[in-house]
């Protein structure tokens, strides 16, 4: 067994120390830089044994960071470190979000739920760009995320928000109250999404779900009519259909897209088919929850917002449909368990946290992204002496960072064989240790450490 990383001493140094320092004496700085960019920091390690193509991992804040440094050194995969601290992203102007958007590898990035708060000129203040989600997708020129569940899949384009991301452009107009703000959506990427999801509707038959609002929005209007444009020569059926060509209704603005296309951008689409319908993304919340019941294999897509509050009940809705199945069995007086007959009627979903979000990127391979909702609060917990609080919390749990490794070292290495069923045997090694009781932190990546033997050692 290799010699353990200090992680309580990581942790330190990032709460009172010099983080960088400590870094730079465990990793080494790697020779590869993204496009065009020759000064960024890039830490590499692990064993490219195998010919493994490395991922590229954003280092960010507390948990995000603490176990993906844990989770890496256990498994001993080769990788690129992208720093995305909050305090550094702040100091350096979101400089590193373009690193990590313009290298050329699969990505892993993390964001944490709340605000950051970090030190400018001896004040407390918010972190520049948040959680870095919007920026960076502008930065690394993602055109949408993927998120499958159960029987639906989530196809949401972004970034399109209808609400200005530049503060100095936001303003209330004191006379009338009318809020005025910025659009900032690219339609170049909004034809890159649907394309996606005309192409995985043709590849999986599954059915395909419209979900924008275009007589209320313009931005989804556009949307709408970009659809209807791919939709021309190919063999899709139009199920259900608005009352209006949104194509025709907004030619000029569709053609206005359609002209910084590529010219061969619908090559090859006049083969494609499946059945489309389109929605108005108010009802497509209650047609999914009919398609999450029926198991029904349904691929949806929304523009940014609606898909993030679509993807927000795929999470949720689970947990209320077992709730209410165990209010019926009590009922009836069946005495059954709904967890289990979950489980017997082949019901994937658990609670959302097991719900892979995968972007998509203009250029490069793409970014799987995850949220750790707790996990700031988790960590000052463990620097504090008592991460269950006298028992009254469990411990970390670190499991969703090697179940994404699995997936994006797998995406990163298509047609490796020997590194999948590796994989999948150390996420086993995982259940099997942290299966019974959840050890703690510290406790836990000891046991792994033991346990699995890094990837290219014999």
């Amino acid at each position: 067994m290799s010699q353990p990383l200090d992680l309580l001493k990581i942790a330190q140094e990032e709460q009172s120390g010099d983080l960088f320092k400590l870094l730079d004496s465990i990793y080494r700085r790697s020779s590869v830089k993204p496009r065009g960019i020759a000064d960024a920091t890039i830490w590499e390690g692990g064993n490219a044994a195998g010919n493994v193509k490395p991922v590229a991992h954003a280092f960010t804040d507390m948990f995000a960071l603490n176990g993906t440094l844990m989770a890496l050194d256990v498994l001993g995969l080769p990788f690129l470190g992208v720093p995305m601290m909050a305090q550094f992203r702040h100091d350096t102007k979101l400089a590193s979000l373009e690193w990590f958007g313009k290298l050329e590898a699969t990505a892993i990035k993390w964001s944490t739920a709340g605000d950051a708060l970090v030190n400018e000129n001896g004040k407390k203040v918010v972190v520049m760009g948040k959680s870095a989600n919007a920026p960076l997708r502008t930065a690394a020129g993602v055109y949408c995320n993927v998120r499958p569940y159960g029987s639906v899949t989530s196809v949401r384009f972004m970034p399109g928000l209808p609400y200005s991301q530049d503060s100095k452009k936001f303003r209330v107009d004191r006379d009338s109250g009318i809020i005025h703000s910025e659009m900032n959506t690219p339609g170049v990427r909004m034809a890159y999404a649907v394309r996606l999801f005309l192409k995985m509707v043709h590849e999986t038959g599954y059915v395909g779900r419209i979900a924008t609002k275009p007589t209320q929005a313009q931005e989804d209007a556009v949307n709408a009519g970009i659809v209807r444009w791919l939709l021309q020569g190919t063999k899709f059926e139009l199920k259900r259909r608005y009352a209006v060509d949104a194509y025709a209704e907004h030619k000029a603005n569709v053609d206005a897209i359609v002209a910084l296309l590529p010219k061969d951008f619908k090559a090859g689409m006049e083969s494609w088919g499946g059945e489309i319908n389109e929605h108005i993304s108010d009802t497509n919340f209650g047609i999914l929850l009919h398609d999450l019941i029926r198991q029904r294999n349904a691929i949806v897509y929304a523009t940014d917002l609606d898909g993030d509050r679509l993807t927000d009940l795929m999470a949720d809705a689970p947990d209320v449909l077992r709730d209410w199945g165990q209010i019926v069995l009590d009922h009836v007086k069946a005495g059954a368990d709904m967890r289990k007959v979950w489980k017997e009627m082949g019901f994937t979903m658990t609670n959302g946290k097991d719900m892979t979000s995968v972007m998509y990127r203009m250029q490069g391979e793409p970014i799987f992204e995850q949220t750790l909702g707790s996990a700031d609060a988790m960590l000052l917990r463990l620097l504090a002496g008592d991460e269950t609080v006298g028992g009254e919390k469990q411990p970390y749990d670190p499991r969703i960072h090697f179940v994404l490794i699995n997936e994006a070292y797998k995406a990163a290495n298509p047609g490796n064989a020997e590194l999948a069923r590796w994989l999948d045997t150390q996420l086993e090694t995982f259940d099997r240790i942290y299966g019974a009781k959840r050890p703690r932190y510290i406790e836990g990546y000891l046991k792994l450490k033991e346990a699995i033997k890094p990837w290219g050692t014999k």
